[in-house]
């Protein structure tokens, strides 16, 4: 997959900016675990690094430290038992392990990567990824959520230098965590259209072309969807390629907007709400593909509202204090001091509101046809099968919006007055 094709294609794109990609290249093939040492001698990795895996990844990447060994690269590990959350505290612990290391390489995925590109952001180290599962989009991403306190929060991070991908290793992966990959992906319908809606609606940067980038990753992946949790190499190395490529979108556009919206505000308040009871939460894609169930049936119910009467936004703090508790409410008012929608106006909300309505009918497919997609690829549809109580999913569905400074159409309910019944669950 060669990103510096890409980047030269968006030469002199047409929204003014430059875009550019540290990653110029991922490889994804079969067989490479033999050949990661190779690889990342080839790109100039430093030889001194620290790997960073939990027993499962590494076990899965059968080969890798023999691959290394052979081409003189002088290694120290990080292993986590099963790292399912990113916290400070494991960022923290990776800088420390990598002290006197050059370079990190994250074998594995999610909170496991994420914990390395802020640590690497950080520490000021190289970065490279072994990935173990096709599972989610943040592979070349720019940007890291992790936890501080509880509280969500995504930190400016790096993009690895390289990227590999075993298609044996990816399609031996559990059926679950190629299904999580599908349903972080079916997230991009609802980012396309956040993103769309904040543009129209505030003059927020949007490029076309890069939106381009992640319809085409979601044309590639939707028309795999009934081959997703098999073990087809074939298969699970095309839905690895669209992951990385919305995740090489958010770094070209230089914002999360090409693969992040609403959806993934409702995982991260599940996530922060479980991990505050003591309780871990399901896996990254798998969260966002449930949410972004909800978030068709509502976007499309709002679509349906042919005309509104718009109101000034107002944020009942009180209201949010008891939703989201002692320990999160410092972050949320930070995050919502001043309000995102404070230079948008009722008369702005209600000339525009039409030009709204048709941004979610191209963007976001109607439930029952994304509902079929994703039981065709074994995603999670409903907040029961990722283990999310009825109370939750309603707080998440409700209140998600105000844990980011970042317009969604979900944000701008309060703005209607008297919107009707709208999805609930």
């Amino acid at each position: 997959m060669d990103i510096t094709a890409i980047t030269r294609k968006l030469a002199g794109c047409s929204c003014g900016r430059e875009h550019t990609a540290t990653l110029k290249s991922a490889e994804i093939g079969h067989g490479l675990t033999e050949d990661t040492g190779a690889i990342l001698a080839s790109r100039r990795f430093p030889r001194n690094i620290i790997i960073v895996a939990d027993k499962n990844t590494l076990s899965a990447s059968e080969g890798i430290l023999p691959s290394l060994d052979r081409t003189g690269f002088d290694y120290t590990i990080k292993l986590y038992d099963d790292l399912r959350t990113a916290d400070i505290a494991q960022v923290n612990e990776v800088i420390l392990a990598a002290r006197d290391r050059e370079g990190i390489l994250s074998v594995g995925t999610g909170s496991l990567n994420d914990i390395c590109r802020y640590a690497a952001f950080l520490s000021g180290r190289r970065f490279a990824i072994f990935a173990t599962a096709p599972s989610m989009d943040g592979f070349a991403s720019h940007s890291a959520p992790i936890t501080d306190g509880g509280f969500k929060t995504t930190y400016p991070a790096v993009e690895p230098d390289v990227l590999i991908a075993d298609t044996a290793v990816l399609a031996a992966s559990p059926a679950q965590l190629k299904a999580a990959g599908f349903g972080d992906m079916a997230a991009k319908y609802i980012a396309l259209a956040d993103w769309r809606v904040s543009a129209l609606l505030t003059g927020e940067y949007y490029c076309e072309n890069i939106a381009n980038l992640t319809r085409e990753a979601l044309r590639r992946i939707t028309a795999l969807a009934d081959r997703v949790t098999g073990n087809d190499e074939e298969t699970a190395g095309a839905i690895m390629e669209a992951l990385v490529f919305t995740g090489v979108a958010m770094k070209l556009a230089g914002c999360v907007r090409p693969a992040s919206g609403a959806e993934h505000m409702i995982s991260h308040f599940w996530e922060m709400k479980k991990l505050e009871a003591g309780e871990l939460s399901d896996f990254h894609g798998k969260k966002t593909g449930v949410a972004t169930m909800y978030l068709s049936r509502l976007y499309h119910a709002l679509a349906d509202i042919k005309s509104i009467e718009a109101q000034a936004d107002r944020i009942d703090f009180d209201e949010l204090g008891r939703v989201f508790g002692d320990n999160f409410i410092d972050g949320v008012i930070k995050m919502n001091t001043p309000p995102v929608t404070d230079q948008l106006t009722p008369g702005i909300l209600e000339e525009r509101w039409p030009e709204v309505c048709r941004i979610v009918r191209e963007e976001v497919p109607p439930p029952e046809g994304l509902r079929e997609l994703m039981l065709k690829a074994g995603a999670a549809i409903k907040p029961e099968d990722i283990g999310i109580s009825t109370a939750l999913a309603q707080n998440g569905y409700r209140y998600h919006a105000y844990l980011r400074h970042r317009l969604t159409l979900s944000r701008l309910i309060p703005m209607i007055k008297n919107p009707g019944p709208l999805p609930t669950e």
